[in-house]
């Protein structure tokens, strides 16, 4: 299986399938090609969130600000699955929660009720001691300089699928790289009366996913929204509830998200709208204010 995502839209991603169909007979799955445009650390939140989800498989992700520049293409082996890219940090959070874990458990669970020590989707982006290993494409033989998805990172891909890596190691095509660029999340503030953090992304429903903790609103019934990573003086009053529906519609509130992450949202409505807030703003949550 090759899963291919990208912020390009449409219709670049079907060059890269052409390119893909044409070299490898592998199972194509798209993921998704709206990531936010040229944001690497969406782009990271997105793919931690998604890929460990998939059965082993080679992971094409191409959101790829300096295209045409010096920037090195990467293969990073993590555990049982592969990625190729761009070497701007965006793989690399991914690589470490796929080379970290097992497959996650789809079990339902109340996450009010984890404990500090286990919540998921914490801000850091894994385990910073899990081995992966990154290795910079020697040739690359681009044709175009401002579309590597389909010259570079779409053949790469398909060798990368049929291949052993030792062997392309051995043919002169990977080189381990060193000092690979990097990426992490912000890491939130928790106390016991309040959380400082940031928001992370903002969904297509308008959710803002913060880097805060779930266990951070365990046992909360309303928190003060203040924006800003000092707290200013503009606070709003949320219900912390488990579901869109224990609230009315239109009506804003806090929750705990599928990535384990506090959200600020509103029931059948916008949140960042609601809240005033988007992508790489700070926000303070008081507790039971």
């Amino acid at each position: 299986m090759i899963t291919l995502a990208s912020d390009f839209g449409s219709p670049y991603p079907a060059a890269m399938r052409g390119v893909l169909l044409r070299r490898t007979d592998a199972r194509l799955v798209d993921v998704a090609h709206d990531l936010p445009r040229q944001d690497l650390r969406a782009a990271a939140f997105w793919l931690c969130e998604t890929l460990p989800w998939f059965p082993p498989a080679t992971h094409l992700a191409v959101v790829d600000p300096g295209v045409g520049t010096d920037r090195a293409a990467v293969v990073v082996e993590a555990g049982e699955h592969t990625l190729v890219g761009p070497d701007n940090g965006s793989l690399l959070p991914p690589a470490r929660r796929l080379a970290a874990a097992g497959p996650p458990d789809p079990v339902p669970y109340r996450r009010f009720e984890r404990a500090p020590s286990e919540s998921g989707g914490d801000a850091d982006d894994g385990d910073h001691g899990v081995e992966i290993a990154v290795y910079r494409v020697d040739d690359t033989g681009a044709r175009s300089s401002t579309f590597h998805g389909r010259d570079v990172f779409a053949p790469v891909t398909a060798l990368v699928h049929d291949h052993p890596l030792a062997e392309l190691r051995d043919r002169g095509l990977l080189t381990p790289l060193a000092d690979p660029v990097s990426l992490s999340f912000p890491e939130p503030t928790v106390a016991d009366d309040r959380a400082t953090g940031e928001v992370l992304v903002v969904d297509d429903f308008g959710n803002l996913i913060t880097n805060v903790p779930g266990h951070a609103l365990r046992g909360v019934e309303r928190v003060g929204v203040r924006p800003g990573a000092d707290g200013d003086a503009r606070e709003r009053v949320v219900p912390a509830v488990e579901t869109f529906e224990a609230v009315e519609p239109g009506e804003a509130l806090a929750t705990v998200g599928s990535h384990g992450n506090v959200e600020l949202d509103a029931n059948r409505g916008r949140g960042d709208e609601r809240f005033g807030l988007t992508a790489g703003d700070g926000v303070t949550l008081v507790v039971d204010p």
